[in-house]
């Protein structure tokens, strides 16, 4: 037993002593104390993950002066008032389609009255949102008559715009262009619209009905040649331009009529 004892005393031998049992008891108490003055200096500081008010959070009326979903102005942003002042200065959209009402309206009184002089910077527009809709109104017309002739009224409207477009530039020095010339003759359809209109209340075949259609012939013929002549300068021409002029509404009369 002597030999097991002294073998499990040289087995178990170590130089752990009290003195190192001592220093290292020191180094705990050293780190412990610098793990306290650590614990101290935090605590001093305000904990980041302690729960705080939700007023708190929300940034100050002082730096927010707008409304919900309303910026307020920042300088150090980039500034958009180019864009407003571009948008400002563009023109209104029924301009920029070509569409006057005011010109339209006096187009048609000038039309309405063929004793009023036309005024030639006005009439030598290609407007033909007055011609588009005075034939949609002649062709409507002529259907509530019973009369389906939509396709002879567009189509005798672009020969005949034709037929006076070439003449036109013959007779005149300036020339025209193609639009001012189905305006015109557009404008001047006004009165033709009001003989078929007539044509739904009563029958116009008959001496009534031809002497009617005779006067709405004579007064389209007489304000397309007035505008003509004021708006292409040829004066003393008026006779020579209302002569067909009168051809191709006389077209249009006798559409209605019969």
């Amino acid at each position: 037993m002597s030999n097991f004892e002294q073998f499990y005393s040289d087995f178990y031998q170590s130089s752990y002593t009290i003195d190192n049992q001592e220093e290292g008891y020191s180094s705990y108490g050293s780190n412990e104390n610098l793990y306290g003055s650590e614990k101290s200096l935090l605590g001093e500081r305000p904990q980041a993950a302690a729960f705080t008010p939700s007023e708190t959070l929300l940034p100050s009326p002082s730096y927010y002066t707008g409304q919900i979903l309303q910026p307020t102005y920042n300088p150090n942003t980039l500034s958009y008032v180019g864009y407003g002042d571009e948008f400002d200065e563009e023109p209104p959209l029924l301009e920029e389609l070509g569409i006057n009402f005011d010109h339209i309206w006096q187009k048609t009184l000038t039309v309405l009255n063929p004793m009023k002089p036309a005024d030639g910077s006005i009439m030598n527009e290609t407007d033909l949102t007055g011609p588009m809709v005075f034939c949609l109104a002649l062709g409507a017309t002529l259907l509530l008559a019973g009369k389906v002739h939509f396709g002879y009224v567009y189509g005798m409207s672009a020969i005949g715009c034709l037929a006076m477009h070439a003449l036109l530039n013959l007779m005149s020095i300036t020339g025209v262009s193609h639009g001012c010339v189905a305006s015109v003759l557009g404008y001047c359809l006004l009165p033709m619209v009001i003989l078929s209109g007539s044509a739904v209340v009563f029958s116009l075949q008959g001496t009534l009905g031809t002497l009617l259609a005779l006067l709405i012939v004579g007064w389209c013929s007489l304000s397309a040649s007035k505008i003509f002549t004021s708006a292409l300068a040829m004066e003393g021409q008026q006779l020579l331009i209302a002569y067909p002029c009168a051809l191709l509404y006389g077209l249009f009369a006798l559409l209605t009529v019969f």
